[in-house]
């Protein structure tokens, strides 16, 4: 059980840049390979503005990080082992949902 306050803290933080599905895009896209701001404003079909603010939030968060190529900045994610947590939680969170018979999910909205 975690009871000190950093790593509630970290996995809160965590939880935080999560909320957000562009976050969460953004996450996975890296997952896959380091980026470019551009092609992934591109990829994910928003604004170079509204991206950059994203990933600030992420950089914030010590999720990703950028690494100076040439006159560019490319986004990786800060550690490895965030993209088999990624994957972990992908996992566990696609089972739960297959697995989840509420019968009142339509009258109470609350699954």
């Amino acid at each position: 059980m975690l009871t000190i306050a950093p790593d509630i803290e970290v996995l809160a933080r965590f939880g935080r840049a999560l909320a957000d599905p562009i976050r969460c895009r953004l996450l996975l896209a890296l997952r896959e390979a380091p980026a470019h701001p551009s092609d992934l404003a591109d990829s994910l079909g928003i604004s170079r503005t509204r991206l950059s603010n994203h990933l600030a939030c992420l950089r914030d968060c010590g999720l990703v990080v950028t690494v100076p190529v040439g006159r560019r900045t490319r986004y990786e994610l800060a550690d490895e082992r965030l993209g088999h947590a990624l994957d972990d939680l992908r996992n566990a969170v696609v089972a739960v949902e297959a697995d989840r018979a509420c019968p009142d999910v339509e009258a109470k909205g609350c699954c």
